[in-house]
């Protein structure tokens, strides 16, 4: 697969503003988030449209970051008015450029946070289709969301936390989680974040040959 990497529009205004400085902006200063919008989406659709001469996408990665662990941190009504309305534009410029023009287009947000509210959200008004990391400390479980949003593919989930904490805890982490993501499809088994480095290599590959054999 081919994937197009984009910063999301929620995390290029939080690094240009500041986290909690942009809270206030999308009230105070809407015209100023909509300039910095269409900045964001002239470079992104320049750059990928520069990509497109010679491959056709498979995938579009948005590095959003827009949860933390009660939810998202700005409302529906923001995201619907800052964000999605240029998404819509990117993904439709990218089909309309496409190379292969059979080929499906995976729209892919990636999210740290507690994500289940944002779910529909993106999915209804981008197509999202893929979403990592399931973050387990944020409240995160795949078994669960999966079995809530049966059309999602699913990337992460399996908490780093347990990865240190032996191969008892590894096993039955693991036995809870990957064969009910099996039966159910559409999942790839990661950690949801890096793996912390308390976590011993012969265990991490420990871990990895159980997902084999679980999901085998």
């Amino acid at each position: 697969m081919i994937t197009q990497n984009v910063i999301g529009g929620y995390m290029y205004l939080r690094s240009l503003i500041g986290p909690e400085q942009l809270l206030y902006a999308f009230y105070d200063m809407p015209d100023v988030i909509h300039d910095c919008m269409c900045v964001w989406f002239e470079l992104a659709d320049a750059v990928i449209a520069r990509h497109q001469q010679y491959v056709t996408i498979d995938e579009l990665f948005f590095g959003e970051d827009i949860c933390y662990n009660h939810g998202p941190l700005i409302s529906p009504a923001m995201m619907a008015e800052f964000l999605f309305p240029y998404y819509q534009q990117l993904i439709a410029n990218i089909k309309g450029r496409q190379i292969d023009r059979n080929r499906h287009l995976y729209v892919h947000v990636d999210t740290d946070g507690y994500v289940e509210s944002v779910i529909p959200l993106y999915t209804d008004a981008i197509g999202m289709g893929v979403m990592s990391p399931f973050e387990v400390a944020a409240g995160n479980d795949v078994v669960s969301i999966g079995k809530a949003h049966s059309g999602l593919a699913m990337f992460g989930g399996i908490d780093k936390r347990v990865l240190a904490q032996g191969r008892d805890a590894i096993d039955a982490y693991l036995t809870r989680v990957i064969p009910a993501m099996r039966e159910r499809g559409g999942y790839i088994p990661t950690c949801d974040h890096g793996v912390p480095e308390e976590v011993p290599y012969q265990d991490y590959l420990y871990y990895r040959k159980r997902c084999v054999e679980l999901g085998g």
